[in-house]
C-alpha cells in the first residue's frame, strides 16, 4: 500500500501546534542547497536540510483560488505554481480563479471524484461557503490545506495556513501611535476592505486595540472592496467628510492604487498613510519619500506556495523537520511585519506588483 492510499484510509489526528512560515525552509523544493563546507575545508558540500528535501512518491495536489483580478492574489497564484514546479514528487492540478462559489464548490467535487488527487489546497473566495465542500473532502481521505480565509469549521481542513490579520491591524496601529503620540487633537482614518470578510473584523480589531495603547482611535471608517476602483471611490468620500487628517491606515495595497488616485486629485498632503499586503509600489513610494505613504505592513502571498509545500509533506507521511512533533502541524500562521525607509530594502525584492 503506498503512502498516499495510507493516509486516505487513516483517521486524520489533529494537533494544535502554531508555526511560523519559517519553519517551512526545509521543505522548498527537490534541490539540495550547497552550503560551506561542514569540516572546515572551505570546499563546500551539498547538505539537504533533511530527508524532507529527497524526492519521495510523486503526489496529485488540486489547486483552487479566486480569480486573480488583483496583483495580491495573483502573486498567490504565481507563486504556488513556481514551487509546486521545484518539486519532482509533486503534480499540481490548477482550477481556473473564481469569484463565484458554486462554481468552486463544483471545483473541489471534482477533485473529490478524481481518484488521482492525494490532497486539496484550496483559498476559498468565502470559506463559510465553502466549509461543506471541504468537510466533504476530508470525509473522503483527502487531506484540505485550507489557506487565507478560513473555514466556519475547523474539522473541514487538516491544516490551515492563514496571514495574522489582527497582527496586521495592530501592527500598524503601533506604528501610528509611535507617529502621533497621545495628542487628543490627532485625527485617525481607516480604509477596509470587504467588510463582510472575517479578515476585515479582525484587521479592524487589532488596529482599534493597538491606537487604544495609546489613547487614539478611529475618527473616520469607510469600506473599499479590494479594488482599485473601491479604493479610489471611498477615499474619495472620506477625504470630503474629513477636511483635516493625521493618519491613514490602508488594508490593502491593491485598492491603495486607488487611494493614491484620490488623494492626489485632491491635493490632500497633510497626513500620512501606512499600507497593507506589501506591495512593490507601495514600497518604492516608501523608498523615494515622493508620497504620504510612510510604511505598509507584509501580508504574504506566499501562503498557498506554503499550502503546497505541507500537503507534500502530510500525503507522504512527512513532518516539519525543525519540530519535535511527528507530524505537520494543523495551524501556521505568517508574521505581519511593518516595511518602513529603514528595512523596505530587505523586503522590496520578494514584493507584488499592484
Amino acid at each position: 500500500m503506498t503512502a498516499s492510499m495510507t493516509l486516505r484510509r487513516r483517521t486524520t489526528a489533529f494537533f494544535a501546534v502554531l508555526a511560523s512560515a519559517a519553519l517551512l525552509a526545509s521543505c522548498t523544493g527537490n534541490t539540495p542547497e550547497s552550503t560551506g563546507g561542514g569540516d572546515g575545508d572551505g570546499s563546500g558540500e551539498t547538505n539537504a536540510g533533511s530527508s524532507n528535501d529527497e524526492v519521495g512518491e510523486t503526489i496529485t495536489i488540486g489547486f483552487s483560488a479566486p480569480a486573480a483580478d488583483h496583483g495580491w492574489m495573483a502573486a498567490m497564484s504565481t507563486l504556488t505554481q513556481e514551487l509546486a514546479a521545484e518539486y519532482d514528487d509533486v503534480e499540481l492540478l490548477v482550477a481556473e480563479g473564481t469569484n463565484d462559489v458554486n462554481l468552486q464548490i463544483s471545483q473541489i467535487e471534482t477533485f473529490i471524484n478524481n481518484d488521482e488527487v492525494d490532497a486539496i489546497v484550496v483559498v476559498p473566495f468565502d470559506g463559510a461557503a465553502l466549509t461543506g465542500v471541504a468537510l466533504q473532502a476530508m470525509e473522503a481521505g483527502i487531506p484540505v490545506v485550507n489557506v487565507d480565509r478560513e473555514f466556519s469549521d475547523p474539522n473541514a481542513a487538516r491544516v490551515t495556513v492563514m496571514g495574522d490579520n489582527y497582527g496586521m491591524g495592530h501592527n500598524a496601529g503601533e506604528y501610528i501611535c509611535g507617529r502621533v503620540g497621545d495628542n487628543p487633537d490627532a485625527v485617525v482614518a481607516e480604509i477596509t476592505g470587504i467588510s463582510s470578510l472575517p479578515l476585515t473584523a479582525e484587521r479592524t480589531q487589532g488596529f482599534e486595540d493597538a491606537l487604544g495603547e495609546c489613547g487614539q482611535e478611529v475618527d473616520n471608517r469607510v469600506d473599499a472592496d479590494f479594488t482599485v476602483q473601491g479604493g479610489e471611490s471611498a477615499t474619495a468620500n472620506l477625504l470630503q467628510a474629513a477636511p483635516q487628517i493625521d493618519a491613514v491606515w490602508n488594508h490593502d495595497d491593491d485598492q491603495g492604487v486607488g487611494v493614491m488616485a484620490a488623494i492626489e486629485n485632491a491635493g490632500r498632503d497633510e497626513f500620512f498613510m501606512v499600507g497593507g499586503a506589501g506591495s512593490a509600489n507601495m514600497m518604492r513610494h516608501i523608498q523615494d519619500g515622493d508620497s504620504v505613504v510612510e510604511a505598509t505592513v507584509v501580508y504574504p502571498s506566499s501562503q498557498a506556495a506554503n499550502g503546497v509545500a505541507l500537503a507534500r509533506l502530510l500525503v507522504q507521511g512527512k513532518s516539519l523537520s525543525d519540530l519535535v512533533e511527528n507530524e505537520v502541524p494543523r495551524q501556521v500562521q505568517l508574521f505581519a511585519p511593518v516595511v518602513t525607509k529603514d528595512n523596505v530594502d530587505q523586503y522590496i525584492d520578494s514584493a507584488f506588483e499592484s
